[in-house]
């Protein structure tokens, strides 16, 4: 039979952050309410942590060791151990029905029956957070997905992720866990990775189906990555109700690059209103960024 192939073009408009050098950043509005009494930023996320990748230090913590799901901050491992492995980006992997949600019974708009490139899938399921191209990416590594949870896992004590474990791919299962001060240093890993970079913050792209001229579109999960106040170089946004709603970037704030974790947020725009009390909080603070060097594990 025929192989189907699905095409993927980016969008027409570039929803893509703008960069320092192409416009610039306004400072961001500062309210009473952005701080608590003793000038911190007043999260509300139930887990957060602001960490300097140059340095390693910590910025602000909040829970930093507690241990919560991580809905599909799961899928930034999923790219890492999927890039890892150095497979064939060209090569077209079918949707089957063991890709179907079961366990959540979240949807999908890629049809099953069809073939993507591992590339297309790549990109989908850290952009639009998809979870059927996570099963597919986890299910055609060598070995299936056991192999893959496996080498999930086992990336994660290389990176010194002790308080973080993998379960599936796509992070629909409470199971995959970790700690806002192991996402830290997970997302700086995954930072290393320009592919990463690029597909975790691409704005909006445009998937023509196998047989059809029908077009649809997928926008980023992370409304803050089509904002030209912000440059984000990497971000994952997650959510399963054990989790809430979860956000990590590495964004330049002050020139320099800053990693922001945040977890457990509740309400809809909770995780990008801490995003920007974060900002605001080292903007007015530009010299915090000397703090508490991360302890081991």
């Amino acid at each position: 039979m025929k192989r189907l192939l699905a095409a993927l073009l980016l969008g027409t408009v570039p929803f893509v952050a703008i960069a320092a050098d192409k416009a610039p950043k306004r400072a961001a509005k500062v309210s009473s309410a952005d701080f608590t009494k003793d000038g911190a930023p007043n999260i509300h996320s139930s887990g957060a942590l602001v960490f300097d990748p140059n340095s390693g230090q910590t910025l602000f913590a909040k829970n930093a060791d507690q241990v919560t799901p991580i809905a599909s901050i799961t899928k930034l491992m999923t790219a890492m151990v999927v890039l890892d492995a150095k497979l064939a980006m060209e090569e077209p992997i079918e949707l089957t029905t063991e890709d179907v949600d079961l366990l959540k019974n979240t949807r999908s708009r890629l049809p099953i029956g069809a073939h993507f490139r591992r590339d297309d899938l790549l990109r989908l399921a850290l952009m639009a957070s998809d979870n059927r191209a996570a099963s597919a990416l986890g299910r055609n590594y060598p070995g299936g997905i056991t192999a893959f949870v496996t080498a999930m896992n086992a990336k994660a004590l290389a990176l010194g992720l002790t308080q973080t474990h993998y379960v599936d791919s796509s992070g629909l299962s409470p199971a995959n866990v970790s700690s806002p001060q192991d996402l830290a240093r997970l997302v700086a890993a995954a930072a290393k990775y320009p592919l990463i970079k690029e597909y975790s913050t691409t704005g909006e792209v445009n998937v023509t189906l196998p047989n059809s001229t029908r077009k649809i579109n997928f926008v980023n999960t992370n409304a803050l990555v089509r904002n030209s106040d912000w440059e984000i170089g990497l971000s994952k946004t997650g959510y399963i109700n054990e989790a809430g709603k979860c956000l990590v970037m590495q964004a330049k704030i002050g020139n320099q690059p800053v990693v922001i974790v945040l977890l457990d947020s509740w309400g809809r725009l909770t995780r990008v209103g801490d995003a920007n009390r974060i900002r605001k909080w080292l903007e007015k603070n530009p010299g915090k960024l000397a703090g508490t060097q991360l302890h081991p594990g």
